[in-house]
């Protein structure tokens, strides 16, 4: 079979197509023939090398993969051959090892899904996996009405702004282009802020009749970071879930606290805080999947690669041209 690894880390060109051997289930195994690949962030970092949670090298950057079971271990019980499912690294015991055409994986790391559900559909549901956590578990004790996205055109903005709508949230959108703002507003944006063009805070606050906004989502941080604090409401929270562009040069407790009579909150997050939460990691897994089964939700797929220009998929990832989620296919 086909596979992608590292051997050593770099750009697209460190990604290499390869003969593989089959893989072998154990008793409480399943092996998944691949129909779709989910490209994504922690994919391009295991590449880079630069990975926190890194696999050991050679390494295969792939994360998530959907298809149908093509062999079952002889103890697994409630599985069966032909049956569509969605594996998630993070339900792995380390990340990676789903660039290939097949995937072993244990049983119970596996999700079932409906014949209705599209694997291409199911490899972007990580991206809503995380949005449905920053949403419903890491925007503070008061259900937020009113939501600004930064990076809204991204894989998790999009996401974010499709389970926003469906939870009767408004959303504003942060974008750089008309096409971007096109793109957000279909996928859920009430309002849209060209942030090159415009001043987001002041922009946002005038969308908002100046009340400003109980959430603000953030993967860029830097030098405007700090800055979102002024567009919060009383009991607000500015949510940090990346930082592409560093972190920001100011003194935050002093930022927060030229706002002290609004009570702000300053949150970092990441998903990996369900690292060793398997319960809740795959009941969030299971809200979205759900979503998407029954219609209220609908991915959007930027593009579409074989496995074997998986260089073509991350050059792609890395121009940030993509407006949705890039997939591969094994041909």
């Amino acid at each position: 079979m086909k596979a992608v690894l590292v051997y050593t880390p770099g750009g697209p060109d460190a990604l290499n197509y390869v003969e593989a051997p089959m893989p072998l289930p154990g008793a409480q195994d399943v092996v998944i023939r691949a129909e779709a690949f989910g490209v994504g962030q922690p994919d391009a970092l295991i590449r880079s090398g630069v990975y926190k949670w890194m696999p050991p090298l050679p390494a295969n950057p792939g994360n998530d993969v959907a298809g149908y079971i093509e062999t079952v271990g002889r103890d697994v019980t409630g599985l069966e051959v032909g049956q569509k499912v969605l594996l998630s690294a993070r339900d792995l015991s380390q990340r990676g090892g789903c660039y290939a055409e097949y995937v072993c994986a244990p049983a119970n790391a596996v999700h079932p899904l409906a014949d209705s559900v599209s694997c291409e559909e199911a490899v972007c549901l990580a991206n809503y996996q995380v949005a449905w956590a920053l949403l419903h578990e890491a925007s503070g004790p008061r259900p937020p009405q009113t939501v600004l996205v930064i990076g809204a055109a991204g894989g998790v903005g999009s996401a974010l702004l499709q389970l926003a709508r469906l939870a009767g949230m408004r959303t504003i959108g942060s974008v750089s282009t008309a096409e971007k703002a096109e793109f957000a507003r279909a996928m859920g944006a009430d309002d849209v802020v060209f942030y090159r063009a415009e001043n987001v805070v002041d922009r946002t606050l005038e969308l908002t009749a100046g009340a400003g906004v109980d959430l603000v989502l953030d993967h860029v941080c830097g030098a405007d970071f700090a800055g979102y604090l002024r567009t919060l409401r009383k009991w607000g929270t500015l949510l940090s879930y990346n930082a592409f562009a560093g972190l920001p040069e100011e003194n935050l407790m002093g930022e927060m606290r030229k706002y002290l009579g609004n009570c702000p909150a300053v949150r970092c997050f990441s998903f990996h805080i369900y690292d060793h939460d398997r319960p809740n990691r795959r009941r969030i897994m299971r809200e979205v999947i759900a979503a998407l089964e029954a219609g209220h939700i609908k991915p959007a797929i930027a593009a579409r690669f074989p496995l074997a220009r998986v260089r073509d998929a991350h050059a792609m990832l890395e121009s940030g041209a993509a407006l949705g989620k890039i997939i591969m296919t094994p041909s």
